[in-house]
């Protein structure tokens, strides 16, 4: 069995959907930021917090946990900065619970949710696993943190884990029965759909100045699906004993800026958008694009969906829930 830590959020439900096909999973979550509508029927859930040794402790001893694979993050920047406390608290101090406890019983196998604002401000335009870690916000920093007591667990205790760094994870499954779903909302392209569907007045572009070719930043926007089987090949690798140990970047190689991700919603869903230009935001880089090489050569993996087929599930998704919503 393989313990889902947040598998009730955005990416962590997309994973179990994928996940169930293979593996008998169970979902801890305390539903903080993830919702029930996405937990997958074919799974056990378990509602609690990560941090909870009682909660950790009954799961672990009465079911046979291979691996443990852990989404249950705080992520909003901007909150980082105003309250750095709940994100060391959860992200960290929670995570180092899980991993203790996971010892006790032990279970050695760990895959990391982790995050391309590891890197802060990079001074290259295509980022490699050798650019060197210097985030700039709470958030990076308590996701490094947990990289770092990764690598002290597996020299002092044999702990095997793999941590995958995510570019912009996007898109919905293509069953169109889960999708991605914040509040508040902060992604770009969901932001971009809601408007084309009339739930807000605009959508705000931050900085047109940027060493770019059109002046906007440029991301690296990665199908949800895709980043589901990454995680997958590295779960099998960790558990045949491929690897020990391995940190990956998660993205499509491209990037794209934030007008050509607004003019690919305008072309899929055939609505045009009211845009705001208005001042960069501080913090902000020009470029982020991940080179993922280093993971297709060692596990075999590489995005297949493009942008286009990304916002074309996402565009499914809301317009399912428009209608729901419409319907109740």
């Amino acid at each position: 069995m393989i313990l889902v830590v947040g598998g009730a959020g955005y990416i962590g439900s997309h994973l179990v959907k994928e996940l169930v096909k293979s593996e008998k999973v169970i979902i801890l979550d305390n539903f903080s930021t993830g919702f029930r509508s996405l937990i997958d029927s074919n799974a056990i859930l378990i509602e609690g917090n990560l941090g909870d040794e009682k909660v950790l402790s009954h799961i672990f001893s009465n079911y046979a946990i291979q691996a443990v694979m852990h989404f249950a993050a705080n992520s909003l920047v901007g909150e980082s900065v105003q309250n750095p406390y709940k994100y060391y608290e959860n992200n960290v101090c929670a995570t180092v619970t899980l991993l203790n406890t996971m010892l006790k019983y032990n279970i050695k196998n760990f895959i990391f949710s982790s995050t391309a604002a590891t890197y802060g401000i990079p001074k290259v335009e295509f980022i490699d696993e050798d650019q060197p870690t210097s985030p700039i916000n709470p958030y990076g920093r308590s996701k490094l943190m947990v990289e770092n007591i990764l690598e002290d667990f597996s020299k002092a205790y044999g702990l095997n884990y793999i941590v995958l760094r995510y570019f912009n994870a996007a898109g919905a499954h293509e069953s169109g029965e889960i999708g991605e779903s914040h509040n508040p909302e902060t992604h770009l392209i969901p932001i971009i759909l809601q408007h084309l569907l009339g739930q807000r007045e605009k959508i705000s572009v931050f900085g047109t100045d940027y060493a770019t070719p059109d002046g906007t930043c440029i991301r690296d926007y990665i199908h949800v699906t895709d980043l589901a089987e990454a995680h997958i090949k590295a779960l099998y690798a960790l558990i045949d004993g491929k690897k020990q140990t391995g940190v990956y970047n998660l993205g499509n190689g491209k990037g794209y800026s934030v007008k050509e991700v607004i003019e690919t919603c305008e072309k899929v869903t055939g609505k045009s958008a009211n845009i705001e230009y208005a001042n960069r935001r501080p913090g902000d880089p020009a470029h982020l694009i991940a080179s993922s090489a280093k993971i297709y050569k060692e596990l075999g993996w590489k995005a297949e969906r493009n942008l286009e087929q990304i916002i074309e599930s996402a565009w499914k998704w809301h317009q399912k829930m428009v209608a729901i919503h419409d319907k109740n």
